[in-house]
């Protein structure tokens, strides 16, 4: 159901999650209601950031898009340097494609934004379903940093995260049931690599594939 007088802002990467959050806001909020936020922090997976700005044309969306590069100064790891052999860790280390304090300054970020906008509602992809092991997708993270943005700026935020929860498939299934599988597909990226379509080796695009794979699979059997 849309809801009315409500505004959202999105952080949108042009990836598989952040697309389907998009197009579940659209629904939710209404397009009028709806723009995103979209952050260059030095990833070599810069593609991203032209499929992010191709969506949100075809969708007639608003866009702000922010430099965060400055966070290369301060930490180092394989998607901000293409020197790197990209690696998901062993036992309990984090895969290398971790990048400290991004999602924190990305939900900073977005916070100072919207309240200048006037928006509450902030909606991010992240995920502890099936995810990369980032300790910055956990639903106790995001609770603590929208406790930590309406303190610190005295705002009503309310932060989203529809995907938390749901496992690749179910992500896949939500696109699906928006009417949106195919454009998902076709049109976001999520390559660790870079490479336009998917490497078809990197963990992001490992983790996507088996996630369509199954839900294709499971699909076709409720169709039997």
């Amino acid at each position: 159901m849309k809801m009315t007088n409500k505004k959202a802002l999105v952080i949108f990467s042009g990836g598989q999650d952040s697309t389907t959050c998009l197009f579940q806001a659209i629904q939710d909020y209404g397009k009028e209601n709806v723009e995103v936020i979209t952050f260059f922090y030095g990833q070599r997976h810069a593609i991203e950031l032209s499929k992010a700005k191709w969506i949100v044309r075809d969708l007639n969306v608003k866009q702000t898009v922010i430099d965060t590069s400055v966070i290369k100064q301060t930490t180092n790891n394989a998607l901000m340097d293409d020197s790197m052999e990209i690696s998901q860790g062993e036992s309990e280390e984090y895969p290398n494609t971790f990048v400290d304090g991004r999602n924190a300054l990305f939900l900073l970020l977005a916070g100072t934004y919207a309240k200048g906008q006037g928006i509450t509602d902030i909606i991010i992809g992240v995920c502890e379903t099936d995810f990369s092991g980032y300790p910055d997708c956990r639903d106790v993270f995001v609770k603590s940093m929208n406790v930590t943005l309406n303190l610190a700026m005295d705002f009503p935020f309310v932060v989203k995260t529809p995907l938390m929860y749901l496992t690749k498939a179910e992500t896949w299934a939500l696109a699906d049931e928006l009417g949106r599988l195919d454009y998902v597909r076709e049109h976001t990226h999520t390559c660790y690599m870079g490479v336009d379509g998917g490497c078809g080796e990197c963990p992001s695009c490992e983790l996507r594939e088996k996630g369509l794979t199954e839900y294709l699979a499971q699909k076709a059997g409720t169709a039997l």
